[in-house]
């Protein structure tokens, strides 16, 4: 491949990049601002945990996007062939992190009536970093995801059994495929992170829909704030 086309991909790649982590982040932090009069009307926890979920979101996106940048900038797929070993496990580690949190806290937000308890916002902090210690290492991305995916998957079950005999899930039910959806993509996000040859053929694709359910979010709680 000619030097000058490859250099033609690489800054395309870089500002696709740069466009999608803006847009996701800004698409966050509108969520996480737009609903803080909201909580400070109602003083209700599901929104409290919504909101943080969504701040959640944007850091992690934020360190995504930073390894995202160094990786295509430096044409590498290992960030410890960029970084000092510390920072790259500072980095990568606070990326899981709060991605695991993200997740967490935003199927909370549906379930925290059901199990008020406490020590529960504490468990998933504790969850979230166990989860991203043993992935860093075990230096395995697919031993994080099968984690992530087993611990949604038991919140999900959990959730499904406390609304299920009541018509409230009906009303869940369609946050339900919102928040699947989403988890569906984010998976895929950290997929194209950790793996970036896997998802390259449909790599737009997959941007394009996450965007897409970021921004359906948005709309409905644009809309809610809207109607209040």
């Amino acid at each position: 491949m000619p030097p000058g086309f490859q250099g033609m991909i690489q800054n395309f790649a870089i500002g696709t990049e740069l466009i999608y982590s803006f847009v996701i982040i800004a698409c966050c932090l509108i969520i996480y601002f737009g609903t803080r009069e909201l909580y400070s009307l109602t003083n209700y926890r599901g929104i409290k945990y919504f909101r943080q979920a969504f701040l959640f979101f944007a850091i992690a996106f934020f360190f995504r996007s930073f390894i995202k940048f160094l990786i295509l900038l430096f044409n590498s797929e290992n960030l410890f062939n960029i970084m000092h070993p510390v920072f790259a496990i500072a980095t990568t580690l606070l990326f899981m992190y709060f991605s695991s949190l993200a997740i967490f806290y935003l199927f909370y937000s549906i379930a925290w009536k059901k199990y008020n308890k406490k020590w529960i916002v504490y468990a998933l902090n504790l969850l979230a970093l166990i989860i991203s210690i043993v992935a860093i290492a075990s230096n395995n991305i697919l031993i994080y995801l099968i984690l992530n995916l087993i611990t949604i998957l038991c919140a999900v079950i959990l959730i499904i059994y406390a609304y299920s005999k009541k018509s409230k899930f009906k009303k869940i039910s369609q946050l339900f495929i919102i928040y699947l959806l989403l988890l569906v993509f984010w998976t895929l996000n950290i997929i194209d992170l950790f793996i970036p040859n896997f998802l390259q053929p449909i790599q737009l694709l997959v941007y394009f829909i996450s965007i897409g359910v970021f921004f359906a979010i948005l709309y409905k709680v644009l809309t809610k704030i809207g109607s209040k």
